[in-house]
């Protein structure tokens, strides 16, 4: 059964990081097909409702239904591809960013636990005191890489992470109105290259969600991949529909 779109507060846009080398699985990740569909189209499933989704990888993943790009260099690692995602985002940005890593592929049964932690989170609070992002955590383990955060922080946090500048210490969110929009083109590559996700979302005001039923499971290898084909095939459950699951077109 479909959720419903989410209300104009908490509209999303979405970011797929699908750039990595997959070492350990030794093939395409995005391409990899489990339960009869492509993972990146289980991740995709998630998007259904985003006013916009930027899918960040290799050339061969081009399609009409979203936005692809890369980040440049290649294999720059999640923090350089999400800045390569944001800035490929089209105009009209959503309040929210969703970021998936493309080996989620049970990520779309988190979107209304996220959106559902955020709109209470809202409600209990002040806007001095706001969240900047909710995620799942598993086991004690945070899982940034299926959560939803709100834009105007992230992108400071990707500009932060850009210049190298501290947690606390101001960058180019606090500089001039001039300098502010020289930054707007687009953070150097320097600072993200490599970084990790740690690194991105330090500062930021997260609650964590916990994930119960396992949704955050990636799969990063053969085994892994195996172990997900097997208890969707033990489950009662169907398999998540995947129609119209191209996400938001801008």
């Amino acid at each position: 059964m479909s959720t419903p779109p989410p209300s104009e507060a908490f509209a999303f846009d979405a970011v797929v990081l699908a750039g990595g080398r997959a070492s350990r699985l030794g093939t395409s990740k995005p391409r990899l097909v489990l339960d009869g569909a492509r993972l990146l189209d289980h991740v995709l499933a998630a998007t259904r409702d985003a006013r916009a989704t930027v899918v960040v990888g290799p050339d061969d993943l081009a399609s009409d239904a979203y936005v692809l790009t890369r980040e440049d260099p290649p294999f720059g690692g999640p923090v350089a591809g999400a800045a390569a995602g944001l800035a490929a985002l089209p105009d009209g940005a959503a309040p929210w960013v969703l970021l998936l890593a493309c080996d989620v592929p049970r990520a779309a049964e988190a979107v209304p636990l996220l959106v559902a932690g955020a709109s209470a989170a809202s409600r209990t609070s002040t806007t001095d005191d706001g969240i900047d992002g909710v995620h799942l955590a598993a086991e004690g383990r945070a899982q940034w890489l299926v959560g939803l955060y709100r834009r105007e922080a992230l992108d400071a946090a990707v500009v932060r992470v850009a210049q190298g500048v501290p947690v606390g210490e101001p960058s180019a969110g606090d500089l001039s109105d001039g300098d502010r929009a020289g930054a707007a083109d687009g953070p150097p590559p320097s600072g993200l290259h490599g970084a990790p996700v740690r690194r991105l979302v330090s500062g930021l005001r997260l609650l964590e969600v916990e994930d119960v039923d396992g949704l955050s499971t990636d799969v990063d290898t053969w085994q892994d991949a195996e172990s997900y084909a097997h208890r969707r095939a033990q489950s009662s459950t169907p398999s998540h529909d995947l129609h119209g699951s191209s996400g938001g077109m801008a």
